[in-house]
């Protein structure tokens, strides 16, 4: 598949090497510019490019930057993606360390829900609550007793099955996590955010989340 990556930090970065691996035609960008992805590039083979060219003809995009720079990412993003793309949303908000505060998330809208109003198209929210270096070191073949689920959200069934298929190929298990007013559920603090299991332990920690936010992470 065609596969934009916006964000070249941790998550994005790893994610370019694994499907420039499996055989991916992915372009990667950052805020500093493609000339600052050099190195990535020659790594992985994948296309440097600006972040309004990241999307173009993508049938995935993967968005991938700290929550504070959504509203500044170029606007009409996806309007020459391929037709019907997902988007994976990978965000997460962290007021005190990073983002500072964002009032509607601070009033209980889910962080993917504010992301996909600031970027005007549906999201899938996948990976973010994994271990970047997992995506790298912790791959298993469908099957083994040890392969990782990954709580999936969002409203588009078809783009999010489109998501967990990639995933499956990444080597990791999918859980349906439900639609974007429920991925609440996977944000951070939550009992499966950061969690190493399987889906039946993946599918119990989305059962016990609390919509009540820890103090580490409000503002």
């Amino acid at each position: 598949m065609k596969i934009g990556i916006i964000g070249a930090g941790n998550i994005g970065g790893n994610l370019t090497r694994r499907l420039t691996a499996l055989g991916h035609d992915v372009s990667v960008a950052n805020s500093r510019g493609p000339h600052t992805l050099a190195e990535l590039a020659a790594e992985t083979g994948a296309t440097p490019v600006t972040a309004a060219e990241a999307a173009r003809g993508a049938e995935i995009v993967v968005v991938t930057v700290p929550l504070k720079a959504v509203p500044g990412l170029p606007s009409g993003l996806f309007d020459e993606a391929a037709p019907g793309a997902a988007v994976i949303d990978t965000g997460n908000y962290y007021p005190k360390e990073r983002d500072g505060r964002i009032a509607a998330i601070e009033d209980g809208l889910p962080e993917s829900r504010w992301t996909e109003q600031h970027l005007g198209h549906p999201v899938v929210k996948a990976f973010n609550g994994t271990y970047a270096q997992d995506i790298i070191e912790r791959p298993l073949p469908a099957g083994h007793p040890e392969r990782i689920a990954v709580p999936v959200a969002g409203d588009d069934e078809a783009a999010k099955e489109t998501v967990r298929r990639l995933i499956d190929e990444l080597g990791f298990d999918t859980v349906d996590a439900g639609g974007i007013d429920e991925s609440w559920r996977q944000q951070p603090a939550t009992p499966v955010y950061g969690l190493r299991a399987g889906a039946e332990a993946v599918t119990k920690a989305l059962a016990e989340a609390s919509r009540e936010r820890s103090a580490a992470f409000t503002a």
